[in-house]
């Protein structure tokens, strides 16, 4: 299984990846070995995730939602909040 998430860090800021292990990624972002952009924002909290079968659908979301306005982000993450994470 393949992910597309967004993370809200600790200054509030919105961060949007993809993983195959979403757990494992979550770790990597809190230990400080995830992307450089979340290393001085930690801890960071997932506050939205989507499945995907291949990793292709899985890229071509994060894109699109890293394409969106911050506002729109937001009523994402109302929408559908991640489960049990």
């Amino acid at each position: 299984m393949n992910y597309t998430y967004i993370l809200r860090c600790r200054d509030g800021t919105l961060y949007t990846g993809w993983t195959n292990d979403i757990e494992k990624r979550m770790k990597a972002h809190n230990e400080g070995k995830g992307a450089k952009y979340t290393r001085a924002r930690r801890p960071v909290k997932l506050v939205y995730c989507e499945e995907f079968e291949t990793k292709a659908e899985a890229m071509k979301r994060e894109c699109a939602i890293k394409r969106m306005r911050r506002e729109a982000k937001e009523r994402l993450i109302m929408k559908k909040p991640p489960a049990g994470l």
